[in-house]
């Protein structure tokens, strides 16, 4: 079982290499919250996958709300009476500081913990800093391709369901980039009160409401909620076929994984 969130597509096509690969079940982590009854039980032997962008260096919210919600029932493998297999996998633009750690933390509150951690690094989408860019296509072409060949080695890691596996891309200064920065987007930047709509070259398709994950957006030409549960995963900015939704004052471009080659 593969549970996933995603805004721009990396995280689900990097979700879709690993159930490929692995026969295992997807399930879209906004789908699953939308049903209220989050109790899982695993099948004898069956692995347990999270994947995930890094929001900020930092696990998204609404991937946090599911592991707090969730309860799982692992059951140990009749062949090798090993406990149930549990990894994730972050995507991001360039390092992930210690996502993982506080995913981790969270997991640790159901008492389970990962036995492999992995980190993809993916074409850059945070328009939300002043100091990130998005990629040229040439850049992003080139981490497209280094992804597919990391993929097929965690692929093959999951499928052999390898322990104490971490391969992450932490950068630099990942105290400084999860807990000052990242602390700092998290608090003040997660928010749908930056977003703002140009009237005049929306279509009114309605593409945004309907991929926006925590139903924060109404009518057309779009409306934002204000619900407070915006998790900032910019799908509503990024798939707007007219590019007439906007982020705050700066004007940056648009980024959706469509399988680059």
């Amino acid at each position: 079982m593969i549970f996933y969130f995603t805004g721009t597509g990396n995280t689900r096509w990097a979700a879709q290499q690993l159930a490929e690969a692995t026969g295992d079940e997807l399930r879209f982590i906004p789908d699953e919250l939308g049903k209220g009854e989050l109790h899982y039980t695993l099948k004898d032997g069956e692995r347990l996958g999270f994947c995930f962008p890094t929001h900020g260096w930092q696990p998204p919210r609404i991937v946090r709300e599911f592991i707090r919600k969730a309860t799982f029932t692992l059951q140990p493998s009749d062949i090798t009476h090993q406990p149930s297999y549990i990894y994730a996998l972050t995507t991001c633009g360039d390092n992930m500081g210690y996502a993982m750690r506080i995913f981790d933390k969270e997991l640790s509150q159901k008492g389970l913990h990962t036995d492999a951690r992995f980190a993809i690094v993916m074409p850059e989408s945070n328009v939300c800093f002043s100091f990130l860019h998005l990629d040229t296509d040439e850049k992003a072409l080139r981490k497209v391709n280094a992804a597919r060949q990391r993929m097929t080695h965690i692929c093959q890691v999951v499928k052999e369901c390898q322990r104490d596996v971490e391969e992450l891309v932490k950068g630099a200064i990942p105290f400084t980039y999860t807990y000052i920065i990242g602390g700092y987007y998290n608090k003040h930047l997660i928010t749908d009160r930056h977003f703002w709509v140009d009237a005049e070259a929306c279509i009114q398709c309605g593409l945004c409401a309907k991929l926006c994950p925590v139903d924060d957006i109404k009518g057309t030409p779009p409306v934002w909620q204000h619900n407070e549960r915006c998790t900032n995963c910019l799908a509503c900015y990024h798939h707007c076929p007219r590019h007439a939704i906007h982020w705050g004052d700066m004007q940056r471009g648009q980024y959706v994984f469509r399988g680059e080659r």
